[in-house]
């Protein structure tokens, strides 16, 4: 049995047609064929791309190891992190709060924020970021990671290359609507 019918106003515009250009998506994280990239100690697998959801979001598996996580930023637009696995402290507006395996945060847009690891065990949360773009940013400051490990590499060794990477970084970070703290 079908439900009511839905009836619209004259000024509610109406629900644009299906594109089928617009395909579906399945992902299976530990597939080799995901882009994954070391950043910051951390190895993100980008599920999703603004490609694959015309723009409207983008979703990242990110393997976090212990003590690790971004320095603080902000950016505009919407970040929300459910929590696999671990526990992860979250700074907001300077205040922590600690999120644990199974819950959810969302950081709104321009909020100062970041995030550590604070459990002994490498953590796994998914990002999504509304609109998309964060992952592009990060694919432009990130370096390829391999494979599907559950622990992410430790932090780059050579202090140049780090600080190569920080200030690539600044310099991309307005492009993609963020701002380094």
């Amino acid at each position: 049995m079908a439900g009511p019918a839905i009836s619209r106003s004259a000024s509610e515009p109406p629900i644009p047609p299906d594109d089928p250009r617009r395909r579906l998506a399945v992902v299976r994280p530990e597939s080799d064929d995901l882009p994954r990239i070391s950043l910051v100690g951390d190895v993100y697998t980008i599920l999703l791309s603004g490609e694959q959801t015309d723009g409207r979001y983008c979703l990242i598996d990110m393997r976090v190891p212990p003590g690790g996580g971004p320095p603080p930023h902000r950016h505009d637009f919407e970040e929300m992190f459910t929590v696999l696995q671990g526990r992860v402290r979250f700074t907001f507006r300077g205040e922590d709060v600690s999120v644990n395996a199974g819950e959810t945060v969302n950081i709104p847009a321009n909020a100062p924020h970041h995030f550590r690891n604070v459990s002994q065990e490498p953590a796994r949360m998914l990002c999504m970021c509304t609109p998309a773009g964060q992952e592009e940013f990060f694919r432009e400051i990130a370096s390829p990671a391999g494979g599907t490990e559950a622990a992410p590499p430790g932090p780059d060794p050579s202090e140049e290359e780090q600080a190569v990477r920080r200030a690539r970084a600044a310099r991309l970070a307005a492009r993609y609507r963020t701002e380094l703290l």
